[in-house]
């Protein structure tokens, strides 16, 4: 059974409302209605999200939200009027510290996410880009041929985002173990896509037709993507991050026999070398769309696989099987209904999911648009349930 905590320091009571299973007696869910003041804190040796994964028993599943700092908050928007330029949001140290911790300060999620973008090792890798507002990624000088790959140099992350360093190593401080500091990085075939494809893409043909016709180029471009997001998360780990979340948004435009060819083998080059140098840092992986890939996915020895919306999460429990941790999956676009529908589509997932091993967050990043008092009440109902 889940049920809301009530062991809050101050609380107005009211007549408890409660969430029934069809044709049950008991509630999956009970929401009392009331003025509530924040919990007691309790000191702990490692952050719930972390504990979550690694299979310890927790009390309820640790939350929180793709995009979690972006553009449906205020604060974030005010910020955005000053510092029009994306790059200068992301690549200042005191920006990303302060766009990071928006979030945090307001719903008090279980994981602080870095405020960056998966391209931005691009420029040190010899890839010019920018991120142009109304239209995304522009890759300056698309890469097609093997000359081209050989300019790409390997990343270096101390000397190109010495940042993102001193960023995550200031939200550690900030944060101080209650909630779990995430880091990122794109996948080798995301990243690829983008620098083949000149930004975003709606049919990846480009790509595509290096992939089929030039296989040996992408190859190479692949592994040198490989190389450097390796390195770059364990950049990110002794700098500060607990977690990393991989990114691999348009894996899911492959089949599975490609997938197997153009994005597995590297994915496992990652985990492999990042398990050999942090073999305490958790990875999560995530593809949009990936409901036709989920077992191909849990071959990469990851130790969270980052469901999506389209994937019922009972299935996706079945499919993995017990010993990988899941995360997701509720629609962003749940976000939109009323509190009710969005408490109801909560409680569905967190009961599919069963107990432990699970993270609950959306199924994708939180949609533009978004009312920030449903988003403040995802929070509050997450943070409520016990197992």
């Amino acid at each position: 059974m889940l049920c809301v905590n009530t062991a809050f320091t101050s609380f107005i009571p009211r007549k408890p409302t409660c969430v029934f299973p069809s044709k049950s007696t008991t509630p999956i869910s009970c929401t009392l209605q009331g003025t509530v003041a924040e919990p007691k804190s309790t000191a702990a040796a490692e952050p719930l999200l972390l504990n979550a994964v690694r299979g310890v028993e927790v009390e309820r599943p640790p939350v929180w939200l793709m995009r979690q700092a972006g553009r449906y908050m205020k604060s974030y928007q005010t910020i955005c009027e000053k510092y029009p330029s994306f790059r200068e949001r992301s690549e200042n140290v005191d920006l990303v510290v302060e766009i990071s911790l928006q979030p945090w300060h307001v719903f008090k999620p279980d994981g602080v996410i870095l405020f960056s973008d998966i391209l931005t090792p691009l420029s040190g890798m010899n890839i010019p880009f920018d991120i142009v507002k109304g239209k995304g990624p522009v890759i300056f000088d698309p890469i097609h041929t093997d000359a081209q790959v050989n300019q790409v140099r390997e990343f270096v992350p101390e000397e190109s985002v010495p940042y993102v360093g001193e960023a995550l190593t200031i939200l550690r401080k900030e944060v101080n173990d209650t909630a779990a500091v995430l880091g990122f990085v794109g996948a080798p075939f995301t990243l690829a896509s983008y620098v083949v494809e000149g930004g975003s893409s709606k049919n990846f043909s480009k790509i595509k037709r290096l992939a089929f016709s030039e296989s040996k180029i992408l190859h190479s471009l692949l592994q040198k993507f490989t190389t450097s997001m390796a390195r770059y998360i364990q950049y990110q780990a002794d700098n500060g991050a607990q977690a990393v979340q991989i990114f691999d948004s348009w894996a899911t435009e492959l089949s599975p026999v490609d997938f197997e060819e153009f994005s597995l083998p590297y994915l496992k080059q990652i985990i492999d070398a990042v398990k050999k140098s942090h073999p305490n840092l958790p990875l999560i992986l995530y593809a949009s769309g990936s409901g036709g890939l989920l077992e191909r996915l849990a071959l990469t020895g990851v130790d969270v696989i980052s469901l999506d919306w389209t994937v019922d999460m009972a299935d996706g429990r079945r499919r993995l099987g017990p010993n990988i941790a899941v995360q997701g999956n509720v629609d962003p676009g749940v976000l939109f209904g009323s509190k009710e529908f969005i408490t109801d589509r909560i409680n569905d997932t967190v009961k599919k999911a069963g107990r432990g091993k699970h993270i609950l967050n959306l199924g994708h990043g939180i949609k533009v648009g978004t009312p920030e008092e449903n988003v403040a009440h995802f929070f509050e109902v997450a943070k409520s349930l016990r197992y």
